[in-house]
């Protein structure tokens, strides 16, 4: 083969190549749009606010909200850790560590089909899980949070639309939809944000000085922010902050204001932020995250690998615990219909255990809880097998379970948003769990 051949060849096969992933994603998005065609209108929810515990770690299905009766041994036998108890739900059974929520199964919805390709690192997955796509070198997908921050943004003036509670990071934040649909982050639940606060050093008249320093710097660049969106973003973001410490938002943490009985209910640390995200809901609010991070009551959180799963069942009964609370709380002020709830970590676990007698990571087949939020509960989404390891019937990818989430909220999932000239879906070809709906 002569030089001008070879060439011709190589160009032949990199054409091909490059027209194959292309080709792939055509004929997925022609499936879903078929899909979307043939199938039952799916209405939109009605939910205004969303709190989404994050377990962080990967919960273990088959401990919790998909356990299976054969039992394991901790050793060599594959099963469920934990003895098994009937829910209100259909065909459903629950750990017996959660007595308080299988009670409560006609306002839950497990999806118990949820698949991912990532396995083996949890930056990875926890970004899968919060932005609803693999990562990308020449885009930054923004957050669910950031997605309905973005796209249903707060009534009330001087109240964010998303807040964390939980760790910052930029997987939970709004790439390229930039800082105006950014989470506030809290650090303390007594307090409220770091920086909304005049620290104990700084006058009420310095901090007008240095307002008025920063009013004269962005009058100057004015100018320059109607040709750069990235500046104009930013001083967005700085009206923002200045709006929350003038508006409401800070009296949602005087925690101290709610009666004693209520406090003590919620219980612990986790349980006092669970509280707190229903008062800031209350102020309008519409996403809120929050981290279950007691990350050393059993050695490793929710990451139970070695012997960390002989003490899973203590954070299992926290869970339990906090959530049956918030439940009856959010009725009780009539806000569960309208709040939908969202209880998720990176993925789930495996049937089968370790050396150290714990369990790796698994994103083939594991369960996301939705509850509340106008939503159609009192049933089971999707079937998993004896071990709860493989899909038996409904896979749900990760794409259908956030256009489920942004359709209970009222939002269009198959709406676009724009990097600046390039429209960009709010989900990789997701389609909404009809049976929640419909």
């Amino acid at each position: 083969m002569n030089r001008r051949a070879f060439v011709r060849h190589a160009a032949s096969v990199s054409s091909t190549a490059l027209l194959m992933p292309l080709s792939e994603n055509l004929l997925r998005a022609e499936a879903v749009q078929a899909a979307r065609t043939n199938q039952p209108q799916i209405p939109k929810g009605k939910a205004e606010h969303c709190v989404m515990i994050w377990l962080g770690g990967g919960m273990s299905q088959i401990d919790t909200f998909d356990a299976k009766k054969i039992k394991g041994d901790g050793k060599k036998v594959a099963g469920c850790y934990y003895d098994t108890i009937q829910t209100s739900i259909p065909g459903a059974l629950f750990s017996e560590h959660l007595p308080n929520l299988a009670r409560r199964g006609e306002f839950l919805a497990p999806v118990r089909t949820v698949h991912h390709e990532v396995i083996d690192e949890h930056a990875a997955a926890t970004n899968r899980m919060h932005t609803g796509r693999p990562t990308s070198g020449s885009l930054v997908y923004p957050s669910i949070g950031s997605l309905v921050a973005a796209t249903r943004s707060s009534d009330v003036a001087g109240i964010p639309p998303y807040v964390l509670m939980g760790y910052p990071s930029a997987t939970r934040g709004p790439g390229f939809l930039g800082p105006k649909a950014g989470f506030v982050y809290l650090t303390d639940t007594t307090k409220g944000p770091e920086g909304l606060s005049l620290p104990p050093d700084i006058s009420i008249d310095r901090a007008g000085r240095r307002e008025s320093l920063l009013a004269t710097l962005r009058r100057a660049a004015a100018p320059h922010a109607l040709k750069d969106p990235v500046l104009a973003a930013y001083g967005e973001a700085i009206d923002q902050c200045f709006s929350l410490q003038n508006g409401d938002f800070l009296k949602a943490f005087e925690l101290a204001s709610e009666k004693d009985s209520t406090r003590a209910a919620f219980g612990d640390e986790f349980g006092q932020r669970c509280l707190l995200a229903r008062r800031l809901i209350q102020r309008g609010v519409r996403f809120v995250e929050v981290g279950f991070n007691l990350n050393f009551v059993n050695g490793a959180g929710w990451d139970s690998h070695n012997a960390a799963q002989q003490q899973l069942h203590v954070l299992i009964q926290g869970l339990d615990h906090v959530l049956s609370t918030l439940i009856d709380d959010l009725r009780s002020h009539g806000l569960l219909d309208k709040t939908l709830l969202v209880v998720s970590g990176e993925f789930g676990r495996p049937a089968s255990f370790d050396a150290g007698g714990g369990r790796g990571h698994y994103g083939k087949c594991f369960t996301v809880l939705l509850g509340g939020g106008g939503i159609k509960t009192g049933q089971s989404i999707g079937e998993s097998d004896h071990l709860a390891m493989n899909s038996v019937a409904d896979p749900v990818s990760v794409p259908d379970l956030f256009a489920t989430i942004l359709n209970a909220m009222g939002i269009d999932p198959f709406k676009k948003l724009m990097d600046g000239e390039r429209p960009v879906p709010l989900t990789d070809n997701g389609v909404p769990l009809a049976k929640l709906f419909v």
